[in-house]
Formats: C-alpha cells, sequence, structure tokens
C-alpha cells in the first residue's frame, strides 16, 4: 500500500487469521414421487417443492401414488425439510421410469430426477438424503446413484425381489458406497383403505435418517433404532442376535439391510454397495461426503485472496480446528490438515495453486461384538475367606 502524506492517524484492518467453519446441514431430503391427484398449486409436476417439516402438505398430497404415503412415513420418524419433486405416473412401468428419471426440455427447464438435483439454486438447500419410494426400480435407482455421486448424496433404494434370494440377485447390479438397499417393506395402517398396507421402507429410512443427522450424528448408521409409525414386516424376516444363520444374517452378509422387531421394529444393517471397503459402511460414505463438502464450502472466503504465506497459515489452522471438535464430539476417531512442500512447488504457487491436505479415520459401527466367557474355579479361593468375614 502507497503511503501518502498525513498528519494523524491512520486506521488499517488486518482481517488476518483462521475463520470458524460450519458442518454443511446433512439432514435435507430430496425425493421423486406420484400423485396425479395431488393439489398442483402446491405440488406443480416436475418442480421441486420446499417442505420445511410441515407435516399440513400431507393433506395437499392426494391419495394416489407415492406421495402422501412417503410423506407420512418420513414425518412418522422427524419434522425434516425436504425437497419434493412430483412427476406424472406413466400408463406403464417404463414410462413412469422415463417420468421419474427425467431430462431437460428444449427451453432447458429440468423434469424428475433432474429438477431435483437443481433444487439448490431455486431453493437454496441440498438434498443430502435421497430416494424415490415405490419408485426405485434398477434404472430410476442408477440414475439416482449416478447423480448422487457428483452432489455427494446419499441414496436409499428397495432391492427388487420377492425373496431374500431375488433381493440378494438384485444387488449384484451395484457396486456404489452412494448406495444403501434395503428390503423388505414396513406395514403401517393405512387411513384411506382403513386396513395395514406397505409402506415404503426407503421412505421411512430417509425420514430415520433426517432425524438421526439431526439429533444424533451422522456418524451414526441407520441400523438399530426403533422406527415409528410402523405396525409389521411385509415379508417373514427370521432374525437372531446371537446367530448368523438367519435371513436377516443372509441379507446382512450380501450387504443388504433388513428390518426386524425386537423392542419396536428397526432397520438391521449398516452396509452399502461399495466394491471398496474403505466406504463399506454407510457412516463412512456420508463422513467423506459431509467433511469434503463442509471443507470445500466454508472457504469461499480463501478463492482470489492474495496467496501470501498467512492464507495458507490461517486456512490450515482453520481447518484444524474444525476436526478437533469434529473428534472432541465423536464425529471422528482422529485428523489433522498440514502443507506438504513437495506438493506445492514453486511453479504451482506462482501459477495461484494452494494444495492443502487433511486426513481422518471415520468412526465405525460396532457391527460384531464378541463376549468372551469363561468357567474358572478362582474365585473358590475367596471361599472361606467371605465365610470369616461373616
Amino acid at each position: 500500500m502507497s503511503e501518502s502524506y498525513h498528519h494523524g492517524v491512520r486506521i488499517v484492518e488486518l482481517n488476518e487469521g483462521a475463520r470458524p467453519i460450519r458442518t454443511i446441514n446433512t439432514a435435507v431430503i430430496g425425493g421423486v414421487f406420484t400423485a396425479d391427484d395431488a393439489d398442483a398449486t402446491a405440488f406443480p409436476l416436475n418442480q421441486a417443492v420446499l417442505i420445511a417439516g410441515d407435516d399440513g402438505m400431507v393433506g395437499k398430497a392426494g391419495t394416489s401414488g407415492t406421495l402422501a404415503r412417503s410423506l407420512e412415513a418420513m414425518f412418522n420418524q422427524a419434522r425434516p425439510v425436504i425437497v419434493a419433486v412430483r412427476v406424472a405416473e406413466g400408463a406403464d412401468e417404463a414410462e413412469t421410469n422415463t417420468n421419474v428419471i427425467g431430462g431437460y426440455d428444449a427451453s432447458g427447464q429440468a423434469s424428475g430426477i433432474q429438477a431435483l438435483f437443481a433444487a439448490k439454486q431455486q431453493l437454496g438447500v441440498q438434498p443430502r438424503i435421497i430416494g424415490a419410494p415405490g419408485l426405485d426400480t434398477q434404472a430410476v435407482t442408477t440414475e439416482l446413484v449416478s447423480k448422487a455421486k457428483q452432489f455427494r448424496a446419499f441414496v436409499y433404494a428397495r432391492a427388487q425381489g420377492e425373496t431374500k434370494e431375488e433381493a440378494v440377485t438384485y444387488r449384484n447390479n451395484f457396486a456404489d458406497r452412494e448406495l444403501m438397499l434395503l428390503w423388505p417393506d414396513f406395514l403401517s395402517w393405512n387411513t384411506v383403505t382403513s386396513s395395514n398396507d406397505e409402506i415404503s421402507s426407503v421412505a421411512t429410512a430417509m425420514g430415520l435418517r433426517a432425524h438421526l443427522d439431526a439429533t444424533y450424528g451422522w456418524h451414526k448408521t441407520l441400523s438399530n433404532v426403533p422406527v415409528q409409525g410402523v405396525t409389521g414386516v411385509s415379508k417373514d424376516v427370521s432374525w437372531m442376535l446371537q446367530s448368523m444363520n438367519t435371513d436377516a444374517g443372509y441379507l446382512n452378509e450380501h450387504e443388504i439391510t433388513t428390518l426386524i422387531n425386537e423392542d419396536g421394529f428397526r432397520f438391521w444393517g449398516s452396509r452399502t454397495c461399495s466394491s471398496d471397503p474403505l466406504f463399506a459402511f454407510e457412516s463412512y460414505t456420508r463422513t467423506a461426503h459431509i467433511l469434503a463438502d463442509t471443507m470445500a464450502e466454508e472457504h469461499l472466503w480463501a478463492v482470489d485472496l492474495p496467496l501470501t504465506p498467512q492464507l495458507p497459515r490461517d486456512i490450515i489452522d482453520g481447518i484444524n480446528a474444525k476436526l478437533r471438535d469434529l473428534v472432541r464430539n465423536n464425529y471422528l476417531i482422529g485428523a489433522s490438515c498440514w502443507f506438504d512442500p513437495e506438493n506445492n512447488t514453486t511453479d504451482t504457487l506462482k501459477n495461484g495453486t494452494l494444495r492443502i491436505d487433511y486426513d481422518y479415520t471415520p468412526v465405525p459401527p460396532l457391527e460384531d461384538l464378541t463376549l468372551r466367557q469363561r468357567i474358572t474355579d478362582h474365585y473358590w479361593m475367596e471361599f472361606s475367606a467371605s465365610l470369616a468375614a461373616a
């Protein structure tokens, strides 16, 4: 800064130092649904609609299709922020698939899944918990996963099949860390039909995931948490806590989360469809997503500032402060951030490129607990002493 003559006091603001980093909002649901009789003003076709915890929107969702029952399942678990896209139900499954997957028309207007992931620019929220309950055929699930990879979201989908063996065969179509497959569905009382009907386990999972994110944390998996508003399971699934030789054990072994009834109805299983063991658990994938977007989005302030040594110091200090906070609150086992000179050469730095490294260890779920029981004569040694003391 050039210095001109001045007789008095100058004030120069020095805005250096680490910035606080806020975790991104993770508990935002995004879904695609059908409901031909829904209120067209509240739920216009192929437009993303923001539902901010208002269960009164269920009354505008009609009675046909998947919208109303899915919203009921979600609101039974929490009062989440939901981004909903309603699409027209086709004459057959193929046409419905096309409507759900959507695309862009000649004017650039998005529809279906494409409209769901364009919602951030319109509504200011980014869906992180994704699904198309009751509509998640293989084609739809494949498209959801493809989009989820781009936007660091997590997909819950039904493993298609009438039997557990068919569900496992279906699971082999996927190798993605962004996907958890569920089988079968729940039962819930339907006030429209006055009967116990199937309700999507996917919609229930999405609502429960939002509830856990808001109340416990994104490092806790969906598994072994009581769900609300359900009365049964749509298929018989055998389960024993101390045996893997059950239907639930078979499904879990093949990376499918199932449903059990033990002190309430629960999801049972924490694994994704990942082919990479580093992201075998739901919590591992979501930790990777949330850390990446948190660190990226909270450093907009640093872009285009002068690249002096102070700038990387401030960035590293801020990241380490956030990582320490996450470790202290048990979201991570450990983590650290540093500057590596080998990755920041003269050529890269003078070109305005800065590379900062950080690593972390995510929190795994306790999936396999072994209690080692022994019989021993050791305590007989205390028998006489106990009598004498008495």
